[in-house]
This record gives structure tokens, C-alpha cells and sequence, in this order.
């Protein structure tokens, strides 16, 4: 499937949601594309095709849609996975990371093994919004001494400009909405 075919694909496959998960927020929806066979192949072939011959050694999926998508790029690519949670779902030592949503504040945590020195690590999560969350990912990454190879989105809502907390790495999205 060309790339802007899968983009027309992707686009009518998600749902939008008014005032969720507080007035004024319009929540993409992407259970309907997970649904759809084609959609979420689509969807993780698209991720993993950007990033293949990279070298990934582990995919990192955001909580919680980044882990669905995560896992079959991890596995495309040959790579491992790893999740990183919220706050107090994690069974061992963690390192943690607070960081601003467009809609408030939350916390992120990862396993204190989670990435080896100089592992090269792929950051997906399912939307690009204020870019918050992600680079609080890198920033946990990197912490553990991790180099990110690239950071992989179903979808960019451009309008927040989330890229410009990520400048200094690749940032991928199979779809943008401006």
C-alpha cells in the first residue's frame, strides 16, 4: 500500500471523540483502525517500514496504545520491547519522569533494565500531540543510556507542534493532521 493511500486509509479509521478527556479536548479514537484487520496491518507495516535496516535493538511502546502498536514493530523488526508505564504499575525499581499533557500532568516510569548503555531504542506511541509524553520517553531512555534511533506515530496532530520538543531526532507519523 502506497504511503498516501495508507494515510486515506488511516484518516478513515479514526474517531473522533468531543470533550474527552476534558471539555475543549477532541480525542482521537484509534480503536476503530485496531479493529479493522487491513488498518492495523497497515499500521504496523507502516511503522516498521520507516525504521527497518536502522539497527533497532528494542521498541519502546508508550502506555497503553503505544504498547499495542509497539509489540508487532518490535517484532517486524526483530527487535525486543519494552514498556513504559504510568506511575505505580511497574512491579521493580524504576527510574520516573513527570512531564505536562496538553490536558495536565502525569508520570512515567521504566524499568531500571529496561535499556543497555548505547542500545539503539524506537520510541512508539499511537498520537503526537504536545510532544510531552515522548520526550519525557527519551528522557527516561537516555537516562538508562540509550540511543534513540527515531520515534514512530500513528498520529501527528500538528497544530500542537509536539516535534518542537523533539528536534534532535527523527520523528515519523503515518499520519499528520494540521
Amino acid at each position: 500500500m502506497g504511503v498516501e493511500a495508507r494515510a486515506l486509509t488511516l484518516a478513515s479509521l479514526l474517531r473522533d471523540i468531543p470533550d474527552f478527556p476534558s471539555p475543549g479536548i477532541v480525542f482521537k479514537d484509534i480503536t476503530p483502525l485496531l479493529a479493522d484487520a487491513a488498518g492495523f496491518a497497515a499500521t504496523v507495516d507502516g511503522l516498521a517500514d520507516l525504521f527497518v535496516g536502522r539497527g533497532v535493538d528494542r521498541v519502546v511502546g508508550v502506555e497503553a496504545r503505544g504498547f499495542i502498536v509497539g509489540a508487532p514493530v518490535a517484532y517486524r523488526l526483530g527487535a525486543g520491547f519494552t514498556p513504559v508505564r504510568k506511575a505505580g504499575k511497574l512491579p521493580w525499581s524504576v527510574e520516573a519522569e513527570e512531564y505536562a499533557l496538553e490536558y495536565g500532568t502525569d508520570r512515567l516510569e521504566i524499568h531500571l533494565d529496561a535499556a543497555a548503555a548505547g542500545e539503539r531504542v524506537l520510541v512508539v506511541d499511537d498520537v503526537l500531540a504536545t510532544g510531552g509524553t515522548a520526550a519525557a520517553t527519551v528522557r527516561l531512555l537516555e537516562r538508562l543510556g540509550a540511543e534513540i534511533v527515531g520515534l514512530g506515530f500513528i498520529l501527528e496532530l500538528e497544530f500542537l507542534h509536539g516535534r518542537d520538543q523533539l528536534i534532535r531526532y527523527e520523528v515519523e507519523s503515518l499520519l499528520v493532521v494540521e
